[in-house]
């Protein structure tokens, strides 16, 4: 008989003591706290035999983004094959399977099949809402998560995540009241659900609303810091409120101690390091010395070309310390990488490549060439992942290659733009100044 969760969902070669270390892990995951990998490694040493373990740890590596990742997400996959139990979890080794060989559309597919058939499964939920994510689908962001919720109610385990995920997929489609009405619900169930405290960040950033986004922030860091592994990234959240408020040496002072004071060789943490120092120098701020360190840690992973993404972070960096072999490889990487059968293909043909070529041409002073590779890309950029607050430095670079590029029409026509869609943005104001200042010289 196999062991059965509160839901009533069945766990094939589970025992009481691997299934509490599964529980704990899941849990994590949800807040983003603690080291779900060393949770579900207990859980795996006391039952070998746990398939749902084996995928929970191939998921983890596999949402990684990291090139070596993937090996431990195919070897989880080739322990959790014979072991499935259920049609559930024969289910969920399909969707590993493709995740591992970076068919994260697929994986989606099935996890979104999956979700449909048993709504309280939490699992699934969680990381087909990462793989929308990853992969930019701003309305699964919502949907998926939007058709589990009339399952799911207050006192049951996990609520405050499946609200955090809704308050996130609202968010992106533009339903701000909503989204952060849930997200301050999550919270308010769970102070250290991560996701749902950055969700509410999310909906602030979008509204311009900077002052009420560095009190969200700053009311309860302990809450979202603590043994966080999405910390930096709501740490950037908050620089991104001072940087638009002009406040660049309160953005660097986080930038040297929360953001990036550590150093991390992650790449989901040296995106966050890369995105907060372009807007920087884009506005002409002195980054000092930072570049350098910060490329550093991208360099070995210049050949990776497994996600457009990161490659386009990397370039930021590369371009920054004035690197041009590792530039070089990194663009290689990308032309070998469209090359494949996997959907980063896709990510890189379509807007990876001619965006890291858009920011190469930037740091080169050919503002011409990046405004002329970036404005094809703008209306589809979503399909190499990221979120609206994340793809916003292409509009920004975009504004800030036209303004230096002395293209007076589009400058004006741009910075237009981003006004009626930011009109309480201070730096919307100083890019409508600037273009202004165009036309009269």
């Amino acid at each position: 008989m196999a062991l059965k969760d509160a839901f009533g969902l069945a766990y094939s070669g589970a025992t009481e003591a691997g299934f509490s270390s599964y529980a704990r892990a899941v849990h994590e995951l949800q807040c983003f706290i603690g080291d779900p990998v060393g949770s579900i490694d207990r859980a795996i040493a006391d039952d070998p035999a746990f398939v749902m373990a084996h995928v929970f740890k191939g998921y983890l590596f596999g949402l990684a983004t990291e090139r070596d990742a993937m090996a431990v997400a195919r070897s989880c996959h080739t322990a959790a094959l014979p072991l499935a139990g259920t049609p559930r979890e024969q289910a969920h080794v399909a969707a590993l399977g493709h995740l591992a060989d970076g068919r994260w559309h697929e994986s989606a597919r099935i996890l979104e099949d999956i979700a449909i058939d048993t709504p309280r499964e939490a699992l699934a939920l969680q990381v087909g809402h990462q793989i929308d994510f990853f992969t930019g689908n701003a309305r699964m962001l919502r949907d998926r998560i939007g058709r589990a919720l009339p399952a799911w109610q207050k006192g049951m385990p996990g609520y405050h995540a499946i609200l955090g995920m809704q308050a996130f997929g609202l968010e992106e489609m533009g339903d701000y009241g909503r989204a952060e009405s849930f997200g301050r619900q999550a919270v308010e169930i769970e102070p250290r659900d991560g996701w749902a405290q950055h969700a509410v960040a999310h909906v602030m950033e979008m509204q311009s609303r900077q002052r009420d986004g560095i009190a969200w922030m700053r009311a309860n860091p302990e809450a979202w810091t603590k043994e966080s592994f999405l910390q930096i990234h709501n740490w950037w959240h908050l620089a991104l409120f001072h940087y638009d408020l002009g406040e660049t040496d309160e953005a660097l002072k986080l930038y040297d101690g929360p953001i990036y004071g550590d150093r991390s060789t992650l790449a989901l943490n040296m995106v966050d390091a890369s995105a907060i120092l372009w807007r920087l120098a884009l506005g002409g701020v002195n980054v000092g010395d930072r570049w350098a360190a910060l490329a550093g840690n991208w360099m070995p992973k210049a050949a990776a070309g497994n996600y457009a993404f990161n490659d386009a972070h990397a370039m930021m960096a590369f371009v920054g310390a004035g690197l041009e072999a590792p530039a070089k490889t990194l663009l290689d990487a990308q032309r070998e990488a469209m090359r494949g059968e996997d959907d980063n293909a896709a990510f890189t043909r379509d807007v990876g490549h001619p965006l890291t070529l858009a920011i190469k041409a930037f740091g080169e002073g050919k503002y011409d060439e990046a405004v002329r590779l970036i404005r094809p890309i703008r209306s589809i950029a979503h399909r190499f992942g990221g979120s609206h607050a994340q793809r916003d430095v292409i509009d920004l670079t975009l504004i800030e290659a036209a303004l230096r590029a002395g293209d007076t029409a589009l400058a004006r026509a741009l910075t237009a733009e981003r006004q009626l869609a930011r009109p309480d943005s201070p730096l919307s104001a100083l890019f409508s100044r600037r273009a202004a200042d165009l036309s009269e010289n």
